[in-house]
């Protein structure tokens, strides 16, 4: 039987993708933001699509803010991108 592939869904885009296409954004239990390469981070997580569109698109509506319901500061937004590319 194949293994079943774990889906997410993307703040920016509401697309279901699966997890690996997929950037987490976390806010820690201490309230800080990271990005979350491994996915194993603890603290309330967010999916971002893997796309620089998806970002713009997250920013402009502010859909990572609301999913973390934490304020996101101008410079997170350029870690994220240099976590994309």
């Amino acid at each position: 039987m194949p293994r079943k592939i774990p889906m997410r869904k993307c703040v920016a885009t509401q697309e279901h993708l699966p997890k690996k296409e997929l950037l987490r954004i976390v806010r820690t239990p201490e309230g800080n933001l990271e990005v979350d390469e491994t996915g194993r981070k603890n603290g309330h997580g967010a999916y971002l699509k893997k796309d620089i569109a998806a970002l713009n698109l997250a920013k402009k509506n502010k859909a990572l803010a609301k999913a973390l319901d934490i304020e996101i500061p101008e410079e997170f937004y350029d870690k994220i991108e240099k976590a994309l590319l």
